[in-house]
């Protein structure tokens, strides 16, 4: 089975095609569409919409985001345009500045994936972890905001984790399990 993945983040697909053992071949497409949705449905539906009218064919699209509780919706459905245009190092370095001064307990945060698979209406699916911002940068594994977020029951960041862990317990991993789930009862 042949399904478009819209997205051309490379970290992002083969993430995807970890946690989504199948058989199908999933063909990236970059939207280019502008994700001014208010919620990260909006923008996974305006995406997987877009690929679906242009090959007229299934898309399965996300949207996610670090919703960081200290910082009030700085982040969230904003997350890949906070900094726009400077590498997530150095995002992770200002939000760790930002928060310099956050006691441990307020550092609570969260990572949300919306994922969508669009055939011509959209079935939406949602992932969720739970866990705080560390006080440093740490880890290589992993990408975007994963070195500064410890999940809750670890010691370690997203990106100290090996990827067979991270892709069991990441938002992403649960809303794609779902998506795979869905797809194994429709077809």
């Amino acid at each position: 089975m042949k399904i478009f993945l819209a997205t051309s983040n490379p970290h992002k697909i083969i993430e995807i095609k970890q946690i989504i053992d199948r058989n199908i071949e999933f063909v990236p497409v970059s939207t280019g569409v502008e994700e001014d949705g208010k919620t990260f449905a909006e923008n996974a539906i305006k995406k997987a919409k877009f690929a679906y009218e242009m090959y007229n064919s299934p898309v399965i699209a996300d949207d996610s985001g670090l919703e960081i509780d200290a910082l009030k919706g700085l982040l969230g459905i904003k997350s890949a345009r906070f900094m726009e245009g400077h590498p997530y190092k150095e995002k992770n370095a200002m939000i760790l500045e930002l928060m310099a001064n956050v006691p441990d307990d307020k550092r609570t945060a969260r990572f949300r994936c919306v994922a969508v698979y669009y055939d011509g209406s959209p079935h939406i699916f949602e992932g969720l972890i739970e866990g705080k911002i560390a006080k440093q940068q740490k880890g290589k594994n992993g990408f975007g905001y994963d070195p500064i977020f410890i999940p809750h029951g670890y010691q370690s960041t997203m990106a100290e984790l090996p990827s067979d862990i991270k892709n069991k317990i990441s938002h992403r991993a649960q809303a794609f399990k779902k998506v795979a789930e869905y797809l194994v009862k429709k077809f």
